[in-house]
């Protein structure tokens, strides 16, 4: 790491550059915003911002569960129920007639019911409040070193998935008639989202990690013209929202995920205002 500090000290010759926190938080930004950009585009493309928001139920689920059992850690613990509840959502709305929206109601919900009863038991709730808005700035080496590890195997898996889940997207009964398990494809995403939102919302928070995977890939399609350009706007547009949601968190002295997510909103309404113009 100390010839990683060294080379930021000399290409970023800044006053905050001193402090060996401001280096971890950057270095996390570069790594997660980016593949939450990435991401965001087919949460978007195949309508899954509510899906995703029930994740984050289920990873503070997952924590309570984790606290209560005491047989794996906190994160350990997250990450399983992370994923088998992503999972479970979606076996059980390919399984029934109601609506999609009524399944991840109904499991977000109880959800997030089950995991404040257990956290308030005993008046331990405090003690996991944090989590609720992240903090960024408290991530160290070995945390960098989990979150590049995250970014290989999500890339490993949009490589294999990306061409089916961009036709899922955009035609399910034409992928089904090619012979694209439906069911089977949007398992694995799932279960990479839940990876994803059970590594990150340590430092994102519960309250605020959904937004980092809609706004991204909301903004970056009112002005992308081709999967492509949609693909790399949504990258820059979430790289540049963590940067500038660090600095300003560092300046200000506020919560460093909810001044991401603020920055990925202003990006999210300008968008809004020259979507005419970039679909002409």
């Amino acid at each position: 790491m100390e010839l990683i500090y060294d080379g930021m000290d000399a290409l970023l010759p800044f006053a905050w550059m001193e402090y060996t926190f401001m280096k971890n938080a950057l270095l996390a930004i570069l790594l997660m915003t980016p593949l939450f950009g990435l991401l965001s585009t087919m949460v978007v493309s195949s309508r899954m911002a509510f899906f995703s928001d029930s994740l984050g139920h289920g990873a503070f689920t997952g924590i309570a569960i984790g606290a209560l059992v005491g047989l794996f850690s906190p994160l350990t613990s997250l990450l399983i129920f992370s994923v088998l509840f992503a999972l479970l959502i979606t076996w059980i709305k390919h399984r029934t007639a109601a609506s999609a929206d009524t399944v991840i109601g109904v499991f977000s919900s109880t959800a997030i019911a089950v995991g404040l009863m257990v956290m308030s038991h005993g008046g331990s709730f405090a003690k996991f409040s944090p989590l609720l808005i992240g903090d960024i700035l408290s991530i160290t080496p070995a945390d960098l070193g989990g979150l590049l590890a995250v970014n290989a195997f999500v890339l490993i898996g949009w490589v294999f998935l990306f061409n089916r889940l961009l036709l899922l997207s955009v035609n399910a009964s034409l992928a089904r008639s090619r012979g694209i398990s439906t069911i089977a494809v949007e398992s694995v995403f799932a279960a990479l989202l839940a990876v994803v939102v059970a590594v990150s919302i340590q430092w994102v928070g519960i309250l605020i990690i959904n937004a980092l995977l809609v706004l991204p890939g909301a903004a970056a399609r009112n002005i992308a013209r081709s999967v492509k350009e949609y693909h790399v706007a949504s990258v820059a547009l979430a790289l540049l929202s963590g940067l500038i949601g660090l600095f300003t968190a560092y300046y200000f002295g506020i919560a460093a995920g909810a001044a991401i997510v603020a920055a990925a909103a202003v990006f999210f309404f300008a968008s809004l205002t020259v979507r005419t113009r970039f679909q002409r």
